[in-house]
């Protein structure tokens, strides 16, 4: 499964990590200039769903300024993943919340911007 957004990233401007109550573990890592989202990259020990779910929301932010990127929610994400099955709904709120943390992470580093 090729995904230009896997991987991880050795000096993003952000990033963070959480672990969902399912055991998968979602990074995210940013590049952020001029308060856009420049560069995304994820990387997760979790399931295809899981993958699916990152790749929506790196797609989602990527190029947007950071307060825009924020609208992103498990329900945009499950709009794009309309496959996703009841049981893996969970990944779309782990890989967002993992998103919100970087951008908290992000803002806290910076002075609360």
């Amino acid at each position: 499964m090729s995904d230009e957004f896997f991987g991880r990233m050795n000096d993003p401007s952000a990033g963070a990590w959480i672990t969902g109550p399912c055991g998968d573990t979602v990074e995210f890592y940013l590049v952020i200039e001029d308060e856009v989202i420049r560069r995304v990259c994820y990387h997760t020990d979790g399931c295809e769903f899981t993958r699916m779910c990152c790749t929506a929301v790196a797609r989602y932010i990527v190029t947007r300024p950071v307060r825009d990127a924020l609208s992103v929610s498990a329900a945009t994400i499950l709009d794009q993943v309309p496959d996703l099955p009841d049981e893996h709904r969970h990944c779309a709120i782990l890989a967002v919340s993992t998103f919100y943390k970087a951008i908290g992470r992000f803002w806290l580093e910076q002075g609360g911007s």
